[in-house]
């Protein structure tokens, strides 16, 4: 492992274009209730986006996009995996690099060494104004009677809600494009979605007034496309 010269900071702010479920895993029974909570503080009760989700979301994206969901059978990209190609394996070594290795790396140290430790750390987004959550009801129609089955209510975080939004990218000597390969992820994000139910428009996000470092990066950040098509 080489040299810590760095931490970069990202900021700004997670704003919704459509309603958010990011859920809460509540176990619990409820008579009347919501079927499907959206997570939120446990201290002041309001909604917010766990750094694991956004981190989760970011990675898999970025693997799709560098060819190696397939390669990887849909587990986490793993640097001890025999890729196909040297570029393949390349990807790899950023992807273990930025976000950490998807297996634990045995018996080679020069390997472990060369992947070293998880270079970012999302902070969990608070919303920046407190909001009310709101209910979707929705269901399914059987094709042949078109009778509504399955009724279900999914609590969202309405659009136009903001969340305060960071994430800090440890930097060592000889890393490569990494803090780019990171927001080439974030972009990515805002062309797909965030969070549950993506496919019936649910977690459309944009990022707004992002700084590196205190410095503005959003006008550059609103002309990066990911797939190098502009």
């Amino acid at each position: 492992m080489t040299r810590l010269i760095d931490i970069t900071t990202i900021s700004g702010t997670i704003k919704l274009k459509s309603g958010l479920h990011i859920g809460g895993g509540d176990a619990t029974m409820k008579i009347g209730g919501i079927d499907n909570e959206v997570i939120k503080h446990p201290i002041t009760g309001d909604p917010y986006i766990p750094g694991s989700s956004i981190k989760g979301k970011i990675r898999s994206l970025l693997e799709w996009k560098l060819g190696l969901v397939g390669i990887n059978e849909g587990k986490p990209a793993n640097v001890t995996k025999a890729y196909p190609t040297e570029t393949e394996a390349e990807h790899a070594l950023k992807i273990a690099q930025l976000f950490g290795n998807g297996g634990e790396i045995k018996d080679d140290k020069a390997l472990s060494r060369k992947v070293g430790v998880t270079r970012v750390s999302f902070s969990d987004c608070e919303i920046a104004e407190r909001v009310k959550t709101e209910v979707k009801f929705e269901n399914s129609i059987n094709r042949i009677t078109s009778k509504a089955d399955n009724p279900r209510q999914t609590e969202r975080v309405p659009a136009g809600a903001a969340f305060d939004f960071s994430v800090t990218v440890k930097v060592f000597e000889g890393d490569s494009d990494l803090i780019d390969l990171l927001k080439e992820g974030m972009k990515l994000l805002e062309l797909d979605s965030l969070g549950g139910n993506g496919s019936r428009g649910y977690g459309k996000i944009t990022f707004e007034n992002l700084r590196e470092n205190g410095q503005s990066i959003q006008e550059a950040f609103d002309r990066l496309d990911p797939f190098g098509q502009g």
